[in-house]
């Protein structure tokens, strides 16, 4: 009888004695698996088991020919069975991906711990530890595994690649860089690496080397949602709102109900001023995601910058539900937390620091409020605020947020809930010129005498905030910039703790800036020195809250499209601290036109100033 000719690329098999040898049947299904024909594999398979039901090649290969098929049980119960006739690593590493894929990470991370143990040297087999690791969410020890992996084998792409991923969500962003990089030597043009590099270098506010990579991964896969909506993030970042919020609709064409794409798209509407279109979109991100916390809060501030402090302070709890605005910002606590309904008369409140430092010294004036309901108050605020709100009017015990261990108390509220709490509004805020204690006279004397004859306006210098802060690009200034106002006949003081490397150079040459900050240990120290000048004048920090809780005239330099919600819009003053007054970019985003309005301002104030008459209203 004729054999039928296999057809052209099919793999053939070799027979013993008329029998086809079970080697011989897996490598034609192994061929057969890897040109994609999986039911002729696993024809070869059954042929293979029928001659030797325990060849372990086979019974791998049927288990990953289920694990293609996603029968996974069935691929757990062969492989599983070609485990226990001869343990490879390579078995066990299939057995793990499987497990996985089962969602039984601990199992599977066992497995492949077996696998590296059999083989240590393999770099594939350390990667799929480190895969399992990062199911686990332990992305520490996930590193070190794909760090093994490469070194190992310096050009494993994939090891590079995850290790890139975990230190990006890990917060590493140089590392990461250095992965992405790796990644794109090893397979350059990649569009799923320049993705990547993208993202770490926006973290790294490196915006305009994002911007290239980003259009570059677009040019490459222009289909991908994502790649668009990182773009118009890249551009808002860069100030450029108007071609952002093109980027940001087409990632919506390409995906209609992209919350976050809609809120992304709110943030620029609302730069922009387009204030009715931006809250149309938070409330249209919502309606498509109503778990996406990051847009309720943004909203929320939103409704605090333009008034609406009655869903503002609502609306911002929903930090709470966001891990990079609340974890590690406020301890974990037993007893419950106070609404404002439950009495607290005879009660032990602790109220706990959530924010930053200027939060803390602003929300600090409800400090006394909860106290006149008969509560005795616990305060725990950042170490450098503890000596200076220690004095507030009603705190029994104030206690550094670095204290190992806390006192017993009956309840907590974060300082940033009180204006919830007590129902504030605009026209509710509680203010005083000062509320702050009056710094020691010991230490006010000490400065005065340091500072020497006060014959001419003493005005002190605050340029920039914390780097890390998100809006920071726009708010701070740099030294040389503002040194346009230093031709003022007035005594300049430096407040201003850590400059930046470009600012510190600036400041040893500008002597007329008096510089004693290296003596500003704490915040109490700060207001000392504060009580001894006749003005401040400050980018949007610390610095600006701590002058205004004092009743110190206080300048305020703010951006035009991106100013905190506690400066509301289009005004001059602040309800929140009487002795302050704004002085906002327009639309230019430039600050050149702000500093030419300060120092006229300030020439003026010059030539009102009496060396006996410090305070000028």
């Amino acid at each position: 009888m004729n054999r039928r000719k296999p057809r052209a690329g099919a793999p053939t098999s070799q027979s013993i004695g008329g029998v086809e040898s079970p080697d011989a049947l897996y490598a034609a299904g192994l061929a057969h698996m890897r040109a994609e024909r999986h039911l002729e594999a696993q024809l070869c398979c059954r042929k293979a088991l029928a001659v030797d039901p325990d060849h372990a090649d086979t019974l791998h290969l049927m288990g990953q020919l289920s694990l293609h098929a996603k029968q996974y049980d069935l691929a757990v119960e062969w492989i599983s069975r070609a485990i226990r006739r001869e343990p490879k690593p390579a078995y066990l590493a299939s057995l793990g991906t499987t497990l996985l894929n089962q969602g039984r990470r601990e199992e599977a991370f066992k497995t492949f711990d077996k696998a590296v143990q059999l083989q240590p040297d393999d770099a594939d087999l350390w990667t799929n530890l480190g895969n399992a690791l990062v199911e686990l969410e332990r992305p520490a020890d996930a590193i070190l595994s794909f760090q093994q992996a490469l070194k190992l084998n310096p050009r494993h792409w994939d090891a590079a690649n995850k290790a890139a991923l975990v230190f990006l969500q890990s917060g590493r962003f140089e590392e990461a860089l250095a992965c992405c990089n790796l990644c794109d030597e090893l397979l350059p043009e990649g569009s799923l690496t320049l993705s990547m590099r993208a993202l770490t270098l926006y973290n790294l506010k490196r915006f305009e080397q994002a911007l290239a990579d980003s259009q570059r991964a677009h040019a490459l896969d222009p289909d991908n949602a994502d790649i668009c909506n990182n773009t118009g993030n890249v551009l808002r970042s860069l100030g450029r709102d108007e071609e952002a919020l093109g980027w940001f609709d087409q990632a919506l064409e390409l995906r209609p109900n992209f919350a976050t794409a809609v809120a992304n798209k709110a943030v620029s509407l609302a730069e922009l001023r387009r204030f009715d279109e931006a809250f149309a979109a938070y409330y249209r991100a919502r309606a498509i995601d109503p778990n996406d916390a990051l847009a309720e809060w943004n909203l929320a501030l939103l409704q605090l910058q333009t008034g609406n402090f009655r869903d503002g302070w609502a609306g911002r709890e929903a930090r709470w539900k966001i891990p990079s605005l609340s974890d590690g910002y406020y301890p974990k606590l037993s007893a419950p937390a106070w609404s404002g309904i439950e009495p607290i008369a005879g009660k032990t409140i602790l109220l706990c620091a959530d924010e930053g430092l200027g939060d803390s010294i602003q929300f600090a004036r409800y400090v006394p409020i909860v106290a006149a309901r008969g509560a005795r108050v616990i305060l725990v605020v950042h170490d450098a605020l503890c000596s200076l709100l220690g004095g507030l009017a009603g705190v029994s015990e104030c206690l550094p947020k670095s204290a190992a261990t806390l006192p017993a108390f009956d309840f907590h509220c974060p300082l940033s809930r009180l204006p919830l709490v007590f129902g504030t509004r605009l026209d509710t805020i509680p203010v005083e010129k000062s509320y702050l204690p009056p710094p020691a006279a010991d230490r006010v004397q000490a400065w005065q005498e340091r500072l020497g004859p006060h014959d001419r306006l003493r005005v002190g210098l605050v340029w920039s905030g914390n780097p890390k802060h998100n809006n920071d690009r726009n708010r701070s200034i740099p030294l040389r910039e503002l040194a346009r106002i230093l031709d003022v006949d007035a005594t300049f003081v430096s407040l201003q703790k850590a400059p930046k490397p470009d600012d510190r150079t600036t400041l040893l040459e500008r002597t007329e800036i008096v510089d004693l900050t290296a003596d500003l240990t704490d915040f109490a120290e700060t207001a000392a020195l504060i009580s001894c000048l006749d003005l401040v004048i400050t980018v949007d920090t610390s610095v600006a809250h701590l002058a205004g809780a004092l009743g110190c005239p206080t300048w305020i330099l703010l951006p035009y499209y991106a100013p905190d919600f506690r400066w509301l819009l289009d005004r001059d003053d602040s309800p929140w601290y009487p002795s302050v007054r704004l002085f906002r970019q327009n639309q230019s985003r430039d600050y050149a036109d702000v500093l030419e309005r300060v120092r006229a301002e300030l020439r003026a104030r010059v030539a009102a100033f009496r060396p006996e008459q410090r305070d000028i209203p």
